[in-house]
């Protein structure tokens, strides 16, 4: 099996799993700030968007010319993390569309040991990189972002999992129960660390 062909599998994956957080919300819940470094599912996706234009673009020397003003110099502080009153929906999606689209062709375009170059990484021995590299780093940004997605969308409505069954089947009730259980063992844990119980674990000096 093609080497480039699995990364690539799973790096699409991904991109797919963090899409889909988005269906069925309104604007308002899509854009609202979840935690306290304001993370937010529209957001995540601009932000993914915006790598593979870089790392499949600027890296291999093929610049898709898609402007990322929330890049620039002078761009205000995580303007890539978050959509302005004026940037729709619609227009985000598309944008992360269009990257996956502009990645793909540098990824069919080039081999696994085709040389690129990051030039924002450091130390600059750092910054020669081969399509390989740049492919599994990528992969592994979207992996994480998909699952800070996964708690957002948990967050904002109960909803949680995707469509490959990767969590339990269990009813609202089943749920609750379980997260009562984990309190419980989290509570006892706790008292047993207090009471000095050697069957805890304790930190050298």
């Amino acid at each position: 099996m093609d080497p480039k062909w699995i990364i690539h599998r799973y790096l699409d994956k991904q991109r797919t799993a963090l899409l889909a957080k988005l269906d069925g919300l309104d604007e308002r819940a899509v854009r609202w700030p979840m935690t306290r470094t304001g993370t937010n599912l529209l957001g995540l996706v601009k932000h993914v968007a915006s790598i593979e234009l870089d790392y499949f673009g600027k890296v291999f020397n093929r610049p898709s010319n898609i402007q990322l003003p929330w890049l620039a110099d002078d761009a205000e502080t995580n303007a890539d993390m978050w959509a302005t009153a004026e940037e729709s929906r619609e227009d985000i999606v598309a944008l992360y569309q269009r990257a996956a689209v502009h990645a793909d062709a540098t990824i069919e375009a080039l081999t696994l040991d085709s040389p690129g170059r990051v030039p924002w990484w450091w130390p600059l021995e750092r910054q020669q990189v081969t399509l390989q590299q740049i492919m599994v780093h990528v992969a592994v940004e979207i992996a994480r972002h998909a699952g800070h997605a996964d708690i957002v969308r948990e967050l904002i409505d109960g909803a949680a999992g995707d469509n490959d069954g990767n969590l339990p089947d269990q009813t609202a009730q089943e749920w609750a129960t379980y997260r009562v259980q984990l309190e419980e063992a989290a509570v006892q844990a706790a008292q047993r660390a207090e009471l000095g119980d050697p069957s805890q674990p304790t930190t050298p000096h």
